[in-house]
Protein backbone atom coordinates (compact mmCIF):
# COMPACT_ATOMS: atom_id res chain seq x y z
CA UNK A 1 0.00 0.00 0.00
CA UNK A 2 1.57 3.06 -1.06
CA UNK A 3 1.61 6.40 0.89
CA UNK A 4 -1.04 8.16 -0.62
CA UNK A 5 -3.23 5.24 -0.04
CA UNK A 6 -2.72 4.80 3.77
CA UNK A 7 -5.79 5.11 5.67
CA UNK A 8 -4.75 5.92 9.00
CA UNK A 9 -5.63 9.09 10.48
CA UNK A 10 -3.87 11.61 12.82
CA UNK A 11 -3.84 9.79 15.96
CA UNK A 12 -4.19 6.74 15.27
CA UNK A 13 -1.27 4.27 16.41
CA UNK A 14 -0.43 2.02 13.77
CA UNK A 15 2.35 -0.85 13.85
CA UNK A 16 0.38 -1.86 17.61
CA UNK A 17 2.52 -5.42 16.59
CA UNK A 18 6.22 -5.70 15.50
CA UNK A 19 9.09 -8.20 14.79
CA UNK A 20 12.16 -8.24 17.03
CA UNK A 21 15.05 -9.12 14.06
CA UNK A 22 17.24 -10.21 17.01
CA UNK A 23 14.68 -13.58 17.59
CA UNK A 24 13.23 -14.13 14.72
CA UNK A 25 14.09 -17.35 13.29
CA UNK A 26 12.37 -17.21 9.66
CA UNK A 27 10.31 -20.30 10.37
CA UNK A 28 6.83 -18.55 8.90
CA UNK A 29 4.56 -19.57 12.00
CA UNK A 30 3.43 -16.23 11.64
CA UNK A 31 2.64 -16.00 8.26
CA UNK A 32 0.34 -18.64 8.44
CA UNK A 33 -1.77 -17.03 11.28
CA UNK A 34 -1.66 -13.88 9.57
CA UNK A 35 -5.09 -12.77 7.78
CA UNK A 36 -3.80 -10.16 5.21
CA UNK A 37 -0.35 -11.08 4.52
CA UNK A 38 1.30 -8.55 6.09
CA UNK A 39 4.60 -10.32 7.16
CA UNK A 40 7.07 -9.90 4.76
CA UNK A 41 10.64 -12.34 4.61
CA UNK A 42 11.33 -15.37 2.96
CA UNK A 43 11.34 -18.70 4.90
CA UNK A 44 14.67 -18.67 6.84
CA UNK A 45 15.38 -14.97 6.41
CA UNK A 46 14.42 -12.06 9.45
CA UNK A 47 10.86 -11.26 8.79
CA UNK A 48 9.18 -8.10 9.15
CA UNK A 49 5.36 -6.65 9.39
CA UNK A 50 3.61 -4.23 6.72
CA UNK A 51 1.96 -1.81 8.98
CA UNK A 52 -0.30 -0.85 6.07
CA UNK A 53 -1.62 -4.28 6.00
CA UNK A 54 -1.47 -5.19 9.76
CA UNK A 55 -4.95 -5.23 11.61
CA UNK A 56 -2.95 -5.49 15.02
CA UNK A 57 -5.13 -8.84 15.74
CA UNK A 58 -1.83 -10.23 17.38
CA UNK A 59 -2.54 -14.10 16.01
CA UNK A 60 0.97 -14.37 14.54
CA UNK A 61 2.30 -12.91 18.10
CA UNK A 62 0.36 -15.54 20.15
CA UNK A 63 1.58 -18.39 18.04
CA UNK A 64 5.13 -17.43 17.68
CA UNK A 65 7.54 -20.62 18.62
CA UNK A 66 10.29 -18.05 19.24
CA UNK A 67 8.86 -15.15 21.19
CA UNK A 68 10.23 -13.07 18.44
CA UNK A 69 6.93 -10.97 18.53
CA UNK A 70 5.83 -8.22 20.55
CA UNK A 71 3.35 -5.06 20.99
CA UNK A 72 5.17 -2.06 20.56
CA UNK A 73 2.69 -0.12 22.92
CA UNK A 74 3.41 -1.01 26.59
CA UNK A 75 0.45 0.85 28.82
CA UNK A 76 0.98 -0.70 32.10
CA UNK A 77 3.14 1.38 33.58
CA UNK A 78 0.93 4.73 32.23
CA UNK A 79 -2.29 2.96 34.37
CA UNK A 80 0.04 2.30 37.05
CA UNK A 81 0.42 6.07 37.44
CA UNK A 82 -3.22 7.17 37.27
CA UNK A 83 -3.88 4.55 39.73
CA UNK A 84 -1.50 6.31 42.17
CA UNK A 85 -3.07 9.95 41.45
CA UNK A 86 -5.35 10.31 43.70
CA UNK A 87 -6.96 13.17 41.56
CA UNK A 88 -7.73 10.51 39.12
CA UNK A 89 -10.37 7.96 39.12
CA UNK A 90 -9.26 4.79 36.89
CA UNK A 91 -12.31 2.76 35.50
CA UNK A 92 -11.13 -0.61 33.97
CA UNK A 93 -13.44 -2.03 31.79
CA UNK A 94 -12.91 -6.19 31.39
CA UNK A 95 -14.10 -7.91 28.94
CA UNK A 96 -15.76 -10.96 29.25
CA UNK A 97 -12.89 -13.50 27.85
CA UNK A 98 -10.37 -12.11 30.20
CA UNK A 99 -12.63 -13.33 33.02
CA UNK A 100 -11.52 -17.03 31.82
CA UNK A 101 -8.02 -16.44 30.95
CA UNK A 102 -6.69 -13.82 33.59
CA UNK A 103 -6.04 -16.98 36.14
CA UNK A 104 -3.67 -18.56 33.80
CA UNK A 105 -1.24 -16.14 34.58
CA UNK A 106 -1.71 -16.62 38.22
CA UNK A 107 -0.95 -20.38 37.75
CA UNK A 108 -4.72 -20.97 38.10
CA UNK A 109 -6.27 -24.38 35.45
CA UNK A 110 -6.15 -22.82 32.44
CA UNK A 111 -10.28 -21.86 31.40
CA UNK A 112 -10.80 -21.02 35.11
CA UNK A 113 -13.64 -18.46 35.34
CA UNK A 114 -12.37 -15.32 37.86
CA UNK A 115 -15.17 -13.20 37.29
CA UNK A 116 -15.53 -12.02 41.31
CA UNK A 117 -11.57 -12.62 42.08
CA UNK A 118 -10.65 -10.31 39.22
CA UNK A 119 -13.11 -7.42 40.34
CA UNK A 120 -11.27 -8.07 43.78
CA UNK A 121 -8.08 -7.73 42.10
CA UNK A 122 -8.90 -4.72 40.24
CA UNK A 123 -10.49 -3.09 43.10
CA UNK A 124 -6.96 -3.90 45.25
CA UNK A 125 -5.12 -2.13 42.79
CA UNK A 126 -7.31 0.84 42.84
CA UNK A 127 -10.30 0.63 39.56
CA UNK A 128 -13.46 1.59 39.56
CA UNK A 129 -15.30 -1.38 37.45
CA UNK A 130 -17.76 -0.97 34.62
CA UNK A 131 -18.09 -4.37 33.02
CA UNK A 132 -18.01 -4.72 29.30
CA UNK A 133 -20.79 -6.99 29.37
CA UNK A 134 -23.07 -4.49 30.75
CA UNK A 135 -21.91 -2.20 27.39
CA UNK A 136 -22.42 -5.77 25.24
CA UNK A 137 -25.69 -5.60 26.41
CA UNK A 138 -26.41 -1.87 25.39
CA UNK A 139 -24.42 -2.97 21.97
CA UNK A 140 -26.72 -5.75 21.16
CA UNK A 141 -29.50 -3.47 21.96
CA UNK A 142 -28.33 -1.02 19.30
CA UNK A 143 -27.34 -3.63 16.82
CA UNK A 144 -30.28 -6.27 16.98
CA UNK A 145 -31.94 -2.98 16.57
CA UNK A 146 -30.47 -1.55 13.54
CA UNK A 147 -30.83 -5.34 11.82
CA UNK A 148 -34.38 -4.99 12.34
CA UNK A 149 -34.79 -1.71 10.71
CA UNK A 150 -32.65 -2.81 7.72
CA UNK A 151 -35.03 -5.50 7.27
CA UNK A 152 -37.31 -4.06 7.17
CA UNK A 153 -36.69 -1.40 5.23
CA UNK A 154 -35.53 -3.72 2.45
CA UNK A 155 -38.76 -6.60 3.29
CA UNK A 156 -41.39 -3.93 3.65
CA UNK A 157 -40.09 -0.13 2.18
CA UNK A 158 -40.55 0.76 5.94
CA UNK A 159 -38.31 4.54 6.14
CA UNK A 160 -36.49 5.06 9.54
CA UNK A 161 -37.59 8.47 10.41
CA UNK A 162 -35.18 10.37 7.92
CA UNK A 163 -32.25 8.25 8.66
CA UNK A 164 -30.15 6.53 5.84
CA UNK A 165 -30.54 2.86 6.09
CA UNK A 166 -27.46 0.53 5.12
CA UNK A 167 -27.79 -2.03 3.37
CA UNK A 168 -28.23 -6.19 3.94
CA UNK A 169 -26.65 -7.90 5.41
CA UNK A 170 -25.75 -6.67 8.15
CA UNK A 171 -22.04 -7.35 9.40
CA UNK A 172 -21.50 -6.72 12.86
CA UNK A 173 -18.70 -4.15 13.88
CA UNK A 174 -17.32 -5.31 17.80
CA UNK A 175 -14.24 -6.91 16.25
CA UNK A 176 -11.39 -3.70 15.46
CA UNK A 177 -9.37 -6.37 13.20
CA UNK A 178 -12.29 -7.30 11.20
CA UNK A 179 -13.17 -3.50 10.80
CA UNK A 180 -9.95 -2.07 9.74
CA UNK A 181 -9.89 -5.02 7.61
CA UNK A 182 -13.03 -4.32 5.73
CA UNK A 183 -11.99 -0.53 5.40
CA UNK A 184 -8.69 -1.40 4.07
CA UNK A 185 -9.50 -4.23 2.12
CA UNK A 186 -13.12 -3.88 1.06
CA UNK A 187 -14.27 -0.35 1.19
CA UNK A 188 -17.10 -0.42 -0.93
CA UNK A 189 -18.95 -2.69 1.75
CA UNK A 190 -18.11 -0.23 4.94
CA UNK A 191 -22.04 0.48 4.31
CA UNK A 192 -22.65 -2.68 5.56
CA UNK A 193 -20.69 -2.62 8.62
CA UNK A 194 -23.34 -2.38 11.66
CA UNK A 195 -23.65 1.63 13.04
CA UNK A 196 -23.05 0.08 15.98
CA UNK A 197 -20.03 1.05 18.21
CA UNK A 198 -17.98 -1.72 20.40
CA UNK A 199 -18.96 -2.91 23.58
CA UNK A 200 -15.66 -1.23 24.50
CA UNK A 201 -16.13 1.92 22.77
CA UNK A 202 -19.55 2.05 23.91
CA UNK A 203 -18.32 1.64 27.78
CA UNK A 204 -15.83 4.89 27.35
CA UNK A 205 -18.68 7.30 26.93
CA UNK A 206 -21.11 5.84 29.30
CA UNK A 207 -18.28 6.01 31.97
CA UNK A 208 -17.26 9.67 31.46
CA UNK A 209 -21.28 10.63 31.42
CA UNK A 210 -23.75 8.62 33.48
CA UNK A 211 -20.74 7.09 35.57
CA UNK A 212 -18.82 10.04 36.23
CA UNK A 213 -21.94 12.51 37.34
CA UNK A 214 -24.12 9.79 38.72
CA UNK A 215 -22.33 6.79 40.55
CA UNK A 216 -18.64 7.96 41.29
CA UNK A 217 -20.26 12.10 41.65
CA UNK A 218 -16.50 12.90 40.09
CA UNK A 219 -15.50 15.91 37.08
CA UNK A 220 -15.88 13.90 34.26
CA UNK A 221 -12.09 15.00 32.73
CA UNK A 222 -10.96 13.56 35.90
CA UNK A 223 -12.33 10.20 34.74
CA UNK A 224 -9.32 8.01 33.24
CA UNK A 225 -11.11 4.69 31.07
CA UNK A 226 -9.05 1.36 31.06
CA UNK A 227 -10.14 -0.74 28.49
CA UNK A 228 -9.14 -4.57 29.75
CA UNK A 229 -9.26 -6.69 26.65
CA UNK A 230 -8.12 -9.69 25.10
CA UNK A 231 -7.37 -8.28 22.46
CA UNK A 232 -3.98 -6.13 21.11
CA UNK A 233 -6.16 -4.58 18.68
CA UNK A 234 -8.17 -3.08 20.93
CA UNK A 235 -4.82 -0.39 21.67
CA UNK A 236 -5.92 0.16 17.96
CA UNK A 237 -9.77 0.82 18.25
CA UNK A 238 -9.19 3.12 21.50
CA UNK A 239 -6.72 5.06 19.35
CA UNK A 240 -8.80 5.72 16.53
CA UNK A 241 -9.60 10.17 17.16
CA UNK A 242 -13.63 9.93 16.18
CA UNK A 243 -14.31 8.35 19.56
CA UNK A 244 -14.54 11.40 21.82
CA UNK A 245 -18.30 11.52 21.87
CA UNK A 246 -18.49 11.95 25.60
CA UNK A 247 -16.48 15.03 25.49
CA UNK A 248 -18.86 17.17 23.17
CA UNK A 249 -21.78 15.52 24.47
CA UNK A 250 -21.13 17.21 27.57
CA UNK A 251 -19.06 20.23 26.49
CA UNK A 252 -22.83 20.76 24.87
CA UNK A 253 -24.21 20.10 28.14
CA UNK A 254 -22.03 22.35 29.97
CA UNK A 255 -20.55 19.00 32.34
CA UNK A 256 -16.94 19.44 31.43
CA UNK A 257 -14.34 22.58 32.48
CA UNK A 258 -12.02 20.45 29.93
CA UNK A 259 -11.48 22.78 26.66
CA UNK A 260 -9.45 20.28 25.10
CA UNK A 261 -11.36 16.78 23.84
CA UNK A 262 -10.48 13.71 25.57
CA UNK A 263 -10.87 9.71 24.27
CA UNK A 264 -14.00 7.99 25.26
CA UNK A 265 -10.86 5.04 26.19
CA UNK A 266 -8.10 6.86 27.13
CA UNK A 267 -5.92 3.38 27.71
CA UNK A 268 -6.25 -0.70 26.90
CA UNK A 269 -4.52 -3.07 28.90
CA UNK A 270 -4.65 -6.81 27.29
CA UNK A 271 -5.21 -9.44 29.70
CA UNK A 272 -1.73 -10.09 29.88
CA UNK A 273 -0.79 -6.75 30.64
CA UNK A 274 -3.21 -6.69 33.85
CA UNK A 275 -1.46 -9.79 34.97
CA UNK A 276 1.88 -7.74 34.96
CA UNK A 277 -0.25 -4.37 36.15
CA UNK A 278 -0.96 -6.59 39.36
CA UNK A 279 2.00 -8.52 39.99
CA UNK A 280 3.96 -4.97 39.88
CA UNK A 281 1.54 -3.76 42.46
CA UNK A 282 1.90 -6.55 44.45
CA UNK A 283 -1.51 -8.01 44.48
CA UNK A 284 -1.92 -11.79 44.80
CA UNK A 285 -4.59 -12.69 42.93
CA UNK A 286 -5.09 -16.06 44.23
CA UNK A 287 -5.48 -14.89 47.52
CA UNK A 288 -7.37 -11.34 46.88
CA UNK A 289 -11.17 -12.11 47.84
CA UNK A 290 -13.64 -12.12 45.56
CA UNK A 291 -16.14 -9.41 45.60
CA UNK A 292 -19.11 -7.65 43.85
CA UNK A 293 -17.93 -5.12 40.94
CA UNK A 294 -20.76 -2.69 41.86
CA UNK A 295 -23.46 -1.00 40.40
CA UNK A 296 -22.40 -0.82 36.61
CA UNK A 297 -21.49 -4.81 36.91
CA UNK A 298 -24.75 -5.90 36.08
CA UNK A 299 -25.10 -7.85 32.99
CA UNK A 300 -27.09 -10.59 30.81
CA UNK A 301 -25.67 -14.29 29.65
CA UNK A 302 -26.75 -12.29 25.73
CA UNK A 303 -23.16 -9.87 27.07
CA UNK A 304 -21.37 -12.93 28.48
CA UNK A 305 -21.12 -15.06 25.60
CA UNK A 306 -19.93 -12.28 23.12
CA UNK A 307 -16.67 -13.21 23.69
CA UNK A 308 -17.17 -16.95 21.82
CA UNK A 309 -17.41 -16.98 17.91
CA UNK A 310 -21.22 -17.19 17.45
CA UNK A 311 -21.74 -15.09 20.46
CA UNK A 312 -22.53 -11.87 19.38
CA UNK A 313 -25.06 -13.65 16.61
CA UNK A 314 -26.90 -15.45 19.10
CA UNK A 315 -27.94 -12.47 21.17
CA UNK A 316 -28.77 -10.47 18.03
CA UNK A 317 -31.14 -13.33 17.69
CA UNK A 318 -32.36 -13.05 20.75
CA UNK A 319 -32.63 -9.37 20.79
CA UNK A 320 -34.57 -9.36 16.93
CA UNK A 321 -36.79 -12.49 18.08
CA UNK A 322 -37.92 -11.11 20.77
CA UNK A 323 -38.61 -7.28 19.34
CA UNK A 324 -40.65 -8.62 16.21
CA UNK A 325 -42.46 -11.06 17.79
CA UNK A 326 -43.27 -9.58 21.01
CA UNK A 327 -41.90 -13.19 22.35
CA UNK A 328 -38.63 -14.64 23.90
CA UNK A 329 -36.79 -17.04 22.09
CA UNK A 330 -37.45 -20.63 23.10
CA UNK A 331 -35.26 -22.20 24.05
CA UNK A 332 -32.93 -19.33 24.80
CA UNK A 333 -29.62 -20.73 23.54
CA UNK A 334 -29.55 -20.99 19.06
CA UNK A 335 -26.83 -23.07 19.29
CA UNK A 336 -26.67 -23.71 15.30
CA UNK A 337 -24.59 -20.69 15.50
CA UNK A 338 -22.31 -21.83 17.53
CA UNK A 339 -18.83 -24.00 17.27
CA UNK A 340 -15.53 -23.92 15.75
CA UNK A 341 -16.40 -24.61 12.12
CA UNK A 342 -15.05 -21.83 9.84
CA UNK A 343 -18.50 -20.82 8.47
CA UNK A 344 -21.92 -21.30 10.05
CA UNK A 345 -25.33 -20.55 8.99
CA UNK A 346 -28.54 -20.92 10.05
CA UNK A 347 -31.98 -19.57 9.25
CA UNK A 348 -34.64 -18.46 11.72
CA UNK A 349 -38.58 -18.14 10.45
CA UNK A 350 -40.19 -15.88 12.74
CA UNK A 351 -43.99 -13.96 12.78
CA UNK A 352 -43.12 -10.26 12.30
CA UNK A 353 -45.92 -8.98 14.63
CA UNK A 354 -46.03 -5.10 13.07
CA UNK A 355 -46.33 -6.36 9.40
CA UNK A 356 -48.13 -9.92 10.41
CA UNK A 357 -45.79 -11.59 7.89
CA UNK A 358 -43.04 -14.61 8.54
CA UNK A 359 -40.04 -13.45 7.88
CA UNK A 360 -37.15 -15.90 7.38
CA UNK A 361 -33.77 -14.79 8.37
CA UNK A 362 -30.33 -16.19 7.09
CA UNK A 363 -26.85 -15.77 9.05
CA UNK A 364 -23.82 -16.57 8.87
CA UNK A 365 -20.95 -16.70 11.43
CA UNK A 366 -17.40 -16.30 10.26
CA UNK A 367 -15.08 -17.88 12.64
CA UNK A 368 -11.42 -16.68 11.87
CA UNK A 369 -10.52 -14.33 9.20
CA UNK A 370 -7.87 -16.41 7.71
CA UNK A 371 -9.20 -18.74 4.24
CA UNK A 372 -12.74 -18.15 5.85
CA UNK A 373 -14.05 -14.40 4.87
CA UNK A 374 -13.03 -14.06 1.07
CA UNK A 375 -15.69 -16.26 -0.31
CA UNK A 376 -18.47 -14.84 1.69
CA UNK A 377 -17.57 -11.30 0.59
CA UNK A 378 -16.85 -12.31 -2.87
CA UNK A 379 -20.44 -13.46 -2.98
CA UNK A 380 -21.65 -10.09 -1.76
CA UNK A 381 -20.01 -8.47 -3.98
CA UNK A 382 -21.31 -10.45 -6.47
CA UNK A 383 -25.30 -10.16 -4.97
CA UNK A 384 -25.21 -13.72 -4.87
CA UNK A 385 -25.05 -14.27 -1.19
CA UNK A 386 -28.19 -15.95 0.57
CA UNK A 387 -27.50 -14.03 4.13
CA UNK A 388 -29.26 -10.52 5.88
CA UNK A 389 -26.90 -10.67 8.92
CA UNK A 390 -22.91 -12.18 9.02
CA UNK A 391 -21.11 -12.23 12.16
CA UNK A 392 -17.32 -11.74 11.74
CA UNK A 393 -14.78 -12.07 14.93
CA UNK A 394 -10.89 -12.46 13.05
CA UNK A 395 -9.10 -14.72 15.52
CA UNK A 396 -10.04 -18.63 15.55
CA UNK A 397 -12.59 -19.12 18.42
CA UNK A 398 -13.52 -15.46 18.81
CA UNK A 399 -11.95 -13.18 21.70
CA UNK A 400 -11.30 -15.89 23.96
CA UNK A 401 -8.30 -16.32 21.60
CA UNK A 402 -7.61 -12.98 20.84
CA UNK A 403 -3.87 -11.50 20.43
CA UNK A 404 -4.13 -10.27 24.24
CA UNK A 405 -4.11 -13.66 26.00
CA UNK A 406 -1.97 -15.91 27.95
CA UNK A 407 0.59 -17.55 25.56
CA UNK A 408 1.05 -21.13 25.91
CA UNK A 409 3.75 -22.73 24.14
CA UNK A 410 2.98 -24.15 20.75
CA UNK A 411 0.08 -21.31 20.72
CA UNK A 412 -2.85 -20.93 22.54
CA UNK A 413 -4.19 -24.11 23.09
CA UNK A 414 -6.06 -23.11 26.24
CA UNK A 415 -8.97 -22.36 23.92
CA UNK A 416 -10.20 -25.99 24.46
CA UNK A 417 -10.41 -25.62 28.18
CA UNK A 418 -12.12 -22.16 27.91
CA UNK A 419 -15.26 -22.81 25.60
CA UNK A 420 -16.90 -26.11 28.15
CA UNK A 421 -17.61 -22.55 30.24
CA UNK A 422 -20.17 -21.76 27.39
CA UNK A 423 -21.64 -24.49 27.04
CA UNK A 424 -19.72 -24.97 23.93
CA UNK A 425 -17.94 -28.07 22.39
Amino acid sequence: MNAEARTYQRGEIPGIIAIDASRCKGCDSCKRYCPTGAITGMFGAIHAIDMDKCISCGQCLINCPFDSIYETVDTVDAVIAKLRDKRVTVVGIPAPAVRVAIGEEFGMADGSLVTKKMYGAMKSAGFEILDNNFAADLTIMEEGTEFIVRARHALFGEEAHGHTVGPLPQFTSCCPAWVRFVETTHPSLIPNLSSAKSPQQMAGPLAKTYGALEIWKKPPESIYTVGIMPCTAKKFEASRPEFNDAYHFLKEKGKTGSATPYPDIDTVLTTRDLARLLKKMKVDFTKVDETDGGPLTEYTGAGTIFGNTGGVMEAALRTAYKVLTGNELRPIEFKKVRGLKGVKSASVTLMDAKYDKEVTVNVAVVNGLHGNIEPVLKSIMAGTSPYHFIEVMNCPGGCVNGGGQPIKSGGSSWLRAALPLFGWK
